[in-house]
């Protein structure tokens, strides 16, 4: 039995959601699967991809092929570079302590620029929303860096 890693779609009409799952290749798109093993909401900015890494890793070395998608989805979690380290743990070219810790600070570094462009949107909307409200962005700053001692001193 061919065994895929793909995407299931569910959501609205126009607000499509996908569950990740690992399903027989030949199962319809929203048919039956195996196991779900996270979800992808591209709605949102950035998209919003969770995913359990080790049950995805576990489906791969099995021997599930991932689609397109999936695939770059994987990649941007890390879970084939892990599926490499842990190749090259077999081979004896590194130990299991150094790939954890490669893996680990790869995983910090990803997250952290996940958090950032979150911050970057987030910060972009805000800009957007008080353009479109009519206010300037600097007048809004020295508005608020005006306030800020006076609440400092009516505190004390």
């Amino acid at each position: 039995m061919a065994v895929k890693l793909r995407l299931q779609r569910k959501g609205r009409k126009k607000s499509p959601f996908y569950h990740i799952v690992v399903a027989d290749a030949r199962a319809p798109r929203d048919g039956r699967y195996i196991e779900r093993i996270g979800s992808y909401n591209p709605m949102t900015s950035p998209a919003t991809i969770e995913m359990d890494r080790d049950k995805a890793l576990d489906w791969l070395n099995k021997g599930a092929k991932p689609t397109n998608t999936v695939k770059a989805m994987l990649k941007m979690q890390g879970v084939l570079y892990k599926k490499h380290l842990m190749k090259g743990v077999a081979k004896g070219a590194i130990s299991q302590e150094d790939a954890e810790a490669k893996y680990l600070e790869f995983i910090s570094t990803k997250e952290e620029r996940i958090r950032n462009r979150f911050e970057a949107t987030r910060k972009a909307q805000m800009e957007e929303n008080l353009k479109i409200a009519g206010l300037d962005i600097s007048t809004m700053s020295a508005v608020a860096a005006a306030t800020k001692p006076a609440v400092a001193e009516e505190e004390e």
